[in-house]
């Protein structure tokens, strides 16, 4: 079995285009490279992982990109392209001539329209998405999933996974609108979902008692056969330390047969990002 980290970022600020990088996230706002990284996944005994894009360009897609082949323990890229774009299409198809890129990720969670993924303008991206095999990240909010679900039954063809639970609220222990829309997603969807950036939506004291109604809620809807972990660092460790998020899901999943915990610390975003090959 493989332990997959499926979710993490890495960042140079002298790139200067994460916009939402400011100087306010003071334990964040440095660059975080694969030699800080290295030494968290030995320790926790993760094989690899899949690193999601941080900035709305290309230019950080590409930076990703020869970062992975240069870095034996990146599996995958997620990365970004412009969908609005009149050359989306074209665009698209030439980034997945890489065969580090996985998938691509708009940061639905900052576009003013919450409706932007439903534009028909957009349908020859996610169609060149689907020809291409790429995989789509769905950085969504609980407002998004709605809309996401009309897009999943619009293209049904199309590999979805949901980052972060969509983020509920946490924090204010806002629970029955989130539950029956995500449930919705898990119902009448093939969509994954991740296990992951929920302690940053958590209060500045979380405990694993105030995450567990909400991780189990995903085990419950997605199952553990479309649960996917990721660590979110170094967005993470805005709340807890790696080894923290770490023991916290053990925690969270401990009542799991030992086989269905593999497939959420590895086996399934295998699966999802390379199919029954990257399984096997």
């Amino acid at each position: 079995m493989a332990r997959i980290d499926a979710h993490q970022h890495f960042w140079s600020l002298t790139r200067d285009d994460y916009g939402w990088l400011t100087p306010e996230l003071a334990p964040i706002y440095r660059d975080f490279q694969p030699q800080q990284l290295q030494p968290l996944l030995s320790a926790q005994r993760i094989d690899g992982t899949i690193v999601v894009q941080a900035a709305p360009t290309r230019a950080e897609t590409d930076y990703l990109l020869s970062m992975a082949a240069e870095t034996p323990f990146i599996r995958g890229v997620v990365g970004w392209e412009d969908f609005d774009s009149d050359n989306a299409a074209d665009n698209i198809a030439e980034l997945a001539a890489n065969k580090a890129l996985v998938g691509l990720r708009p940061m639905i969670q900052d576009i003013p329209d919450h409706t932007w993924m439903l534009k028909q303008s957009l349908t020859s991206a996610f169609d060149t998405m689907i020809q291409h095999n790429l995989r789509f990240d769905a950085l969504t909010l609980p407002h998004h999933l709605k809309p996401l679900l009309e897009l999943a039954s619009r293209h049904p063809q199309l590999k979805m996974v949901v980052d972060h639970g969509s983020k509920p609220d946490i924090n204010n222990r806002k629970f029955d609108g989130w539950a029956k829309n995500i449930s919705l997603i898990a119902a009448e969807t093939g969509a994954y979902c991740k296990l992951s950036g929920l302690v940053t939506e958590a209060s500045p004291n979380w405990t694993t008692e105030d995450i567990q109604p909400y991780a189990d809620h995903l085990l419950n809807t997605f199952g553990p056969h479309r649960l996917i972990w990721g660590s979110d660092w170094p967005v993470c460790t805005l709340a807890c330390s790696y080894e923290r998020w770490i023991t916290t899901t053990d925690t969270l999943l401990k009542d799991l047969p030992d086989a269905e915990q593999r497939l959420i610390m590895g086996d399934n975003a295998l699966r999802f990002y390379f199919g029954d090959a990257g399984a096997s």
